[in-house]
């Protein structure tokens, strides 16, 4: 069996099985467990199901649980290994800022992620430090939960970690 892939998510919010839920807490690690090595939107919905099959209806700590592990299997897709979102500084300012590593974008995505995620005028604007292999996103409430905006800029902007002809960025040099 493969070893999980090690990545850092630390998001706001409300997310774990709660002890009403699952209350076996043997049962409940292993649920953590299961989760923290899936790498595929199939293994996500398995885990759901079974834990629909096994436990009932999702209570919202649950589903925003399962919501943290759609944003790993983004993180397995594209090789990110650490997101941390901090609250924003305020002042008109976003409400948290996502960071991201290690990001590599080519110059098309940069140019995507620019024209789509700049709130104009705002100051409010991505930041890529290509040295840094760090992407810096703004990130307002009233776009959504921070998961669901961070999953859905991660899809639309960052690459596979296999490149078109399905080559790991590893091999390609």
């Amino acid at each position: 069996v493969p070893e999980p892939v090690e990545i850092t998510i630390e998001v706001p919010g409300d997310a774990h099985l709660p002890d009403d839920y699952v209350t076996k807490e043997a049962t409940r690690l292993e649920a953590y467990r299961r989760l923290a090595s899936i790498d595929s939107m199939a293994a996500l919905d398995d885990v759901r199901t079974e834990w629909l099959d096994r436990f009932g209806p999702l209570p919202p700590p649950a589903e925003s649980l399962l919501q943290v592990g759609r944003l790993r299997v983004e993180c397995v897709r594209t090789g990110v290994r650490e997101v941390t979102v901090t609250k924003g500084p305020g002042f008109g300012g976003p409400d948290h800022v996502a960071r991201l590593s290690p990001v590599h974008l080519p110059d098309s995505r940069q140019v995507r992620l620019q024209r789509r995620y700049s709130a104009k005028g705002s100051g409010n604007a991505p930041v890529y430090k290509e040295a840094a292999g760090e992407l810096q996103l703004p990130l307002r409430a009233r776009n959504g939960p921070v998961v669901e905006q961070l999953v859905g800029i991660m899809a639309d902007v960052l690459p596979d970690l296999s490149g078109p002809d399905g080559s790991s960025a590893a091999s390609r040099g």
